[in-house]
């Protein structure tokens, strides 16, 4: 048995307190997600992941989803995107095309996020609120919609 990575380690221990085993099916999907070069849909991870079954995969990204491995992003399109929680990749944001459905991610400069996240900081504590974090999502056109 091959000696399990520091990713899958950090991914064993975010399942254990759910009572979840890092089984091969959610070992796929995530593998899937980890290989995607952005957010995918669930028929976008069966076709990366043949042998995976449809119901075992919403089940399992549903799983996955409850202990913090999988972020589901729901933007209006037809089908829920999918990709790693940032606790196992970077903070980033998205682009989201209004047309097609693609969602791109994208991260900003490290001087721009403390901007941000100064600014957010002040506008939360205007109404006794404590941030914890943010995501944006950039809404438009992608090249291939123009």
């Amino acid at each position: 048995m091959a000696a399990m990575s520091e990713f899958d380690r950090v991914v064993t221990d975010l399942l254990a307190p759910h009572d979840l085993r890092y089984t091969a099916g959610r070992r796929a999907l995530v593998s899937a997600l980890r290989a995607a070069d952005r957010p995918v849909t669930l028929p976008e991870l069966l076709e990366m992941s043949v042998d995976l079954p449809q119901s075992s995969a919403y089940r399992n990204l549903s799983l996955l989803e409850d202990a913090g491995v999988v972020r589901r992003l729901v933007h209006g399109a037809d089908h829920a995107h999918y990709e790693l929680a940032e606790t196992l990749t970077e903070h980033h944001h998205h682009l989201i095309c209004n047309e097609c459905g693609l969602v791109q991610d994208v991260t900003l400069e490290p001087r721009l996020e403390r901007t941000l996240d100064s600014s957010f900081a002040e506008l939360a504590a205007d109404v006794d609120f404590v941030p914890t974090g943010h995501i944006i999502d950039i809404y438009g056109l992608c090249a291939d919609c123009r």
